[in-house]
C-alpha cells in the first residue's frame, strides 16, 4: 500500500477537524470582539483596534470555511458517497485554492477600496457556490443525485445541505464586518455621527442573533460528520 493510500484519508480527517476548530472559535472570537467595537465609551483608535483584531480572527474562521468543502468532497469520494474523483477533484482543489487566495488578498487590503472590491468579488462566488451545494444535497436526498443517498449514505447530503445554510449565514455576517470598514471610514472623516453609530449597532445586534444560530448550525455539521447517523 502506497503513503497515499495509507495516509490520505488520515491527513484529510485532521485538516478538516482543525478547519472546524478555526470556523467555531473564530466566530466566537469575532462574536465578542464585536462588543467593544461598537462600545461609543471607548476612544476611536481603541475601537479600531478591536476591529482590526476582528478582522484577524475571521480571516481563519473564513479559510476554514472555504477549505472545508473541498475537504468534505475529496473523503465523500473515499467513502463511497461521492462517485466524482480523479479531474473532479483536482479541478476542484485549483478553484478553492484561487477562491482562498482571494480572500486573503482581500484581507489584506481591507481598508482600502480595492480590499472592499475584492471582498466583494468573494462573496459573488458564494451566490454561484451556495445554490449549487444546496441544489446538489436536496436532490440527492430525494435520491436524484448526484450524490448516493441510500440507507447509511445519506449522513454526507444532509451535512452539505446544512452547510450551504450555513454559507447564508456567513455572508450576512461578512456584509455586516464589510459595513464596519465603511462605516468607520465615514467617522474617519465625519467625525462623531449618531447616525453612523447607530447603524454600527443595529447591524451587530442582527449578526448577534445569527451568531447563535451558526454556532448549532456548525455543532449539527460536526455531529452528522462525526457520527454519521444515517
Amino acid at each position: 500500500m502506497s503513503f497515499i493510500e495509507l495516509y490520505e484519508l488520515p491527513i484529510l480527517r485532521w485538516v478538516h477537524i482543525v478547519a472546524m476548530v478555526y470556523w467555531l472559535g473564530g466566530e466566537w472570537g469575532v462574536f465578542q470582539t464585536s462588543f467593544h467595537v461598537i462600545n461609543r465609551k471607548l476612544a476611536m483608535a481603541e475601537r479600531r483596534r478591536h476591529m482590526e483584531t476582528a478582522y484577524r480572527i475571521d480571516i481563519l474562521a473564513r479559510t476554514g470555511i472555504i477549505i472545508l468543502l473541498p475537504l468534505g468532497m475529496h473523503m465523500g469520494h473515499i467513502w463511497g458517497v461521492q462517485p466524482y474523483g480523479g479531474g473532479f477533484l483536482v479541478g476542484m482543489w485549483v478553484f478553492y485554492a484561487a477562491w482562498l487566495a482571494l480572500c486573503w488578498a482581500a484581507f489584506a487590503k481591507r481598508e482600502t477600496d480595492l480590499g472592499i472590491k475584492l471582498t466583494k468579488a468573494d462573496e459573488a462566488i458564494r451566490y454561484v457556490v451556495i445554490p449549487a451545494v444546496f441544489i446538489s444535497a436536496a436532490t440527492s436526498l430525494m435520491g436524484y443525485g448526484p450524490f448516493l443517498a441510500e440507507q447509511g449514505q445519506q449522513w454526507f447530503s444532509i451535512k452539505l445541505l446544512i452547510f450551504s445554510l450555513l454559507l447564508v449565514i456567513g455572508l450576512l455576517l461578512r456584509f455586516i464586518m464589510r459595513e464596519w470598514t465603511t462605516m468607520f471610514r465615514r467617522l474617519d472623516e465625519e467625525g462623531d455621527n449618531p447616525e453612523v453609530e447607530e447603524i454600527l449597532e443595529k447591524s451587530i445586534r442582527f449578526g448577534r442573533r445569527l451568531a447563535y444560530i451558526y454556532w448549532i448550525g456548525i455543532l449539527t455539521v460536526a455531529f452528522f460528520g462525526a457520527v454519521k447517523p444515517m
